[in-house]
């Protein structure tokens, strides 16, 4: 009898099997993952419109600014605002909320790239080859070199998507990003705890830290600009 995923066997033909697409993410997933995102879209629209929100001192706002401060790429850039927050409060105190609010987020990153990878048309992206020698080579070291991008300036977004290639557990994720984002935190803090860098200044930062984190992306539409302005116009 030919089990439910194989055609039956024909004759002159071997027996051939034949594989399921993967499953589509359920009606459920779907509303969890829509829901997230909407959650940290409207933190942030918050945050960016209202004026008395960025100048409260309160811990609760430094805690959800984690949210769209380190969700999938992040949005806004962590460090300014630590510097910030540690004028007021000890460089542990900053950490401690700020290490809450990154690791909450980061669970929220391993589920939408848990419902994003599930989607079919990424499947054939996931198989190249490049893929798969970056998830073999992750898989060597997977929670040291989690630790290595949680406590240097390396971009850590790639290894969001890493942990879900590469199957890695979510606690052992969530772990990995507590030892190395707080020590991390705690320097920055640190550091602003000790040179009270002003207000201007932290504004300055943040533009610079934006603008840099969307060099890529500028640079890439800048190019498509410049190809389309060398290009002859199609002849009528």
């Amino acid at each position: 009898m030919p089990g439910p995923n194989r055609t039956p066997e024909l004759p002159g033909f071997p027996e051939v099997q034949k594989i399921a697409p993967p499953p589509s993410p359920s009606r459920a997933k779907t509303a969890i993952f829509i829901a997230e995102i909407l959650f940290i879209f409207g933190l942030l629209v918050f945050w960016l419109s209202s004026g008395a929100i960025r100048q409260n001192k309160s811990l609760w706002v430094l805690f959800f600014y984690a949210f769209p401060a380190e969700f999938l790429i992040a949005a806004v850039p962590h460090e300014p605002v630590l510097l910030y927050f540690a004028k007021f409060y000890p460089a542990l105190t900053v950490a401690l909320i700020s290490v809450a609010g990154t690791a909450l987020t980061e669970i929220l990153n391993y589920t939408c790239f848990r419902y994003v990878m599930d989607l079919r048309i990424f499947q054939k992206m996931l198989k190249s080859k490049a893929v798969s020698k970056t998830v073999v080579l992750f898989n060597k070291a997977p929670f040291l070199a989690l630790c290595v991008a949680g406590l240097t300036p390396i971009p850590f977004y790639p290894f969001r998507f890493l942990v879900v290639l590469a199957k890695y557990p979510l606690a052992r994720y969530i772990a990995a990003v507590i030892v190395s984002r707080t020590p991390r935190m705690y320097l920055i803090a640190l550091a602003g705890r000790v040179v009270k860098i002003p207000d201007s200044l932290l504004i300055i930062l943040f533009a610079v830290l934006i603008v840099a984190a969307n060099i890529p992306i500028l640079r890439k539409l800048w190019e498509k600009r410049r190809r389309r302005v060398k290009s002859p116009p199609a002849s009528g």
